[in-house]
């Protein structure tokens, strides 16, 4: 039977046993979906190539420490592994602003003024950073689907492939996760209108 015809789950065993060209395979089989995903989130070709290639990357150490320890499909795995590098990225680049901010090393007028004054900017800033605390305080499972929704922009199904769940779980995850968010929003009388 030849290489191309074998399933992800028997490329994957036979790559962890030596044979490195089912990798290879693997990678030519999902490559257009991977990169794909990967690009549709940063659109930037330089920085989705980088992501990409630290992907597989982190595949392969995966691979070769632990195995495939995944109860689900090879592609969701990886394409798992690539949302968290882009979420990394994402920290650094925030962290990076932030750094330059401070130092006063503009590259980017990170300040736009779109007309809102110095008090509705602060008071946009307080309710955002309010918001993420309150984010931080749900659980594990929700949170995970509030931040893919709402700062990764991924649909429900993307998000239940990912997740290794099912579409009405990631909908009731969110469900809940708003159920508390607004619980915790009248406790602390928090307004997200202003």
């Amino acid at each position: 039977m030849s290489v191309l015809l074998l399933s992800d789950a028997v490329l994957l065993k036979k790559y962890i046993q030596g044979d490195e060209n089912s990798l290879a395979v693997l990678i030519e089989r999902h490559q257009t979906k991977i990169y794909g995903f990967i690009y549709s989130k940063l659109g930037d070709r330089d920085l989705s190539d980088d992501i990409f290639q630290d992907t597989f990357v982190k595949v392969v150490k995966s691979l070769k420490i632990n195995g495939y320890q995944e109860e689900g499909k090879f592609v969701s795995w990886v394409t798992r592994i690539a949302h968290n590098l882009i979420i990394d990225h994402y920290r650094r680049s925030k962290k990076n602003t932030m750094i330059n901010s401070s130092n006063n090393l503009y590259e980017k007028d990170y300040f736009i003024d779109n007309g809102a004054n110095a008090e509705e900017q602060i008071i946009d800033l307080q309710i955002s950073n309010d918001l993420t605390k309150m984010i931080d305080q749900l659980p594990d499972d929700q949170k995970e689907v509030v931040k893919m929704r709402m700062y990764d922009d991924l649909s429900f199904k993307e998000i239940a492939e990912m997740t290794n769940v099912s579409i009405n779980t990631a909908l009731g995850r969110m469900r809940y996760a708003i159920i508390n968010l607004r619980k915790m929003m009248e406790k602390n009388q928090i307004v997200l209108t202003n």
